[in-house]
């Protein structure tokens, strides 16, 4: 009964973890849904890149531009995330004492504020 559930290439305890060309492990799993539509663009997308579709995602998702529109959720965690900085910086004014995970949420929301900062500006012209 247990192999009804299970891939046959899915392994028993053992995983066999996939290392990238950096020797990192890369083994979780994140998806989404898209339409037809979006599906067929996204994969012409990244034939032409000429990356895998998982290297495609992955450079896309952290190193392009994001254009971020502002709503309560977004100004809500900001907000949160800003009042964490402040409660560590406190602790030890030193930015460079900051973790990765903190220095890339202060980078993040500089990112998105000078975004939505520059869209006011475009609009006053």
């Amino acid at each position: 009964m247990d192999k009804i559930y299970r891939r046959p290439t899915q392994g028993r305890g053992t995983s066999k973890r996939k290392r990238n060309e950096k020797n990192r492990v890369r083994n979780i799993i994140m998806n989404f849904r898209v339409s037809p539509r979006e599906k067929e663009i996204i994969d012409e997308r990244i034939a032409l890149s000429g990356l895998t579709k998982s290297e495609f995602f992955i450079s896309s998702c952290m190193y392009q531009s994001i254009n971020v529109t502002g709503n309560i959720k977004t100004f809500t965690e900001i907000k949160n995330r800003i009042d964490n900085l402040e409660m560590k910086l406190g602790e030890d004014p030193d930015i460079v004492a900051l973790t990765y995970h903190d220095r890339e949420s202060l980078r993040m929301i500089l990112e998105i504020l000078n975004s939505l900062f520059g869209k006011e500006i475009k609009h006053g012209n």
